[in-house]
């Protein structure tokens, strides 16, 4: 039977990954898998992605123009 397990770990600077599992038995034969996470999303401000989703306000004013139009039909 395959007993599974999921770890996060940072890779040493010499290259090394340790990883403590006390469940599993000494001596017992195990295969290690690494996906190593990549990091070349690029970061971007908030301000650069303002008005660039559907559906959204491409000025601050016509945010606030639909806001004042919003609370005016409470009253």
């Amino acid at each position: 039977m395959i007993h599974a397990i999921r770890k996060k770990v940072k890779i040493d600077s010499d290259g090394l990954i340790q990883i403590y599992v006390p469940e599993f038995k000494p001596g017992t034969i195990a295969d290690v898998i690494v996906l190593a996470q990549s990091d070349t999303r690029k970061k971007r401000s908030f301000t650069s992605i303002i008005g660039k989703g559907q559906g959204c306000f491409a000025r601050a004013e016509e945010a606030d123009a639909f806001i004042r139009k919003e609370r005016e039909s409470w009253e």
